[in-house]
């Protein structure tokens, strides 16, 4: 089965056209509405106003009732994981259980250079996000947390109340074929393709197979983990089904539809919802 989120961006433009870009992916029946966690623009030219990622989806949650909301994706270096599961969880219960987490190993170099951060080289990155999906389970899901990793420490950590979602669903970013795949084969729920933009589909279906080989190399079934993509999505509506159908064809079920536009991205935010229909029809 085919889901379709939209992800609208959440730089230069005002929170007014953000609440009805929500009430679009709410009414027209999207499976998911999205935001990214980065302190400054994405692009080329990365100055400009940017809101918040995680603020955006406490509101979200309480300006929509059905779609699911989430970030895609937080950083891991951004947060302790303690914080962020706390985050998560107050998020969860603001939509009634409506929260996807997504979640990368994180490190923005220009915004870690900014606000006085270090960024940790690579490996160490994916050492803490494969460490912060284990907190976040154990915080979940325990009355008392103890962990003891090379990254992170917890003592008779306490966490309540939990999430309303027995365990909310896990999407995690990451494309590094040795390390970061093999994180994602023994955490996550989602796999998003966090390949460049314009990567080819041909690219995008060996990446897959790499995470098929760390399941099986961990014991999971490949099919466990379902595959998502995330593309800006052409003004032209049969140009967009048909790169839609591409993925969809390469085993990516999971799309996210960042609308086009960048001076009316809610009119392309409303195009987007009219072709939903065809675009659940693809297979």
């Amino acid at each position: 089965m085919t889901t379709v989120g939209l992800k609208p961006p959440q730089q230069h433009i005002d929170v007014a056209r953000l609440r009805e870009i929500w009430a679009i992916a709410d009414d027209a029946g999207f499976d998911g509405c999205w935001v990214f966690d980065h302190l400054a623009p994405m692009g080329p030219d990365r100055t400009g106003d940017i809101f918040d990622g995680w603020t955006l989806l406490a509101a979200m949650a309480e300006a929509t009732s059905r779609v699911r909301i989430g970030c895609l994706v937080s950083g891991n270096t951004n947060r302790h994981p303690g914080t962020f599961a706390k985050l998560a969880t107050t998020v969860d219960h603001l939509s009634g259980g409506r929260l996807d987490v997504g979640l990368g190993a994180g490190g923005d170099v220009l915004t870690d250079t900014m606000m006085g951060t270090p960024t940790p080289p690579a490996v160490e990155r994916v050492e803490r996000l494969a460490e912060a999906c284990e907190i976040l389970r154990l915080l979940w899901t325990r009355p008392v947390t103890g962990f003891a990793g090379k990254h992170y420490t917890l003592t008779d950590a306490l966490s309540d109340p939990k999430p309303v979602q027995q365990k909310p669903p896990l999407w995690l970013g990451s494309s590094g074929e040795k390390r970061g795949l093999r994180v994602v084969a023994e955490h996550a729920d989602v796999w998003l393709n966090a390949a460049l933009p314009g990567t080819q589909i041909v690219e995008l279906q060996r990446l897959s197979s790499v995470l098929d080989r760390h399941c099986d190399d961990v014991g999971r079934d490949p099919a466990a983990i379902r595959r998502a993509v995330q593309f800006r999505l052409p003004s032209d509506a049969d140009s967009a089904l048909r790169l839609a159908q591409s993925y969809v064809s390469a085993g990516f079920t999971e799309l996210v539809l960042m609308p086009a536009g960048h001076d009316d991205v809610v009119r392309a935010s409303e195009a987007a919802a009219k072709l939903l229909p065809r675009l659940r029809d693809l297979g």
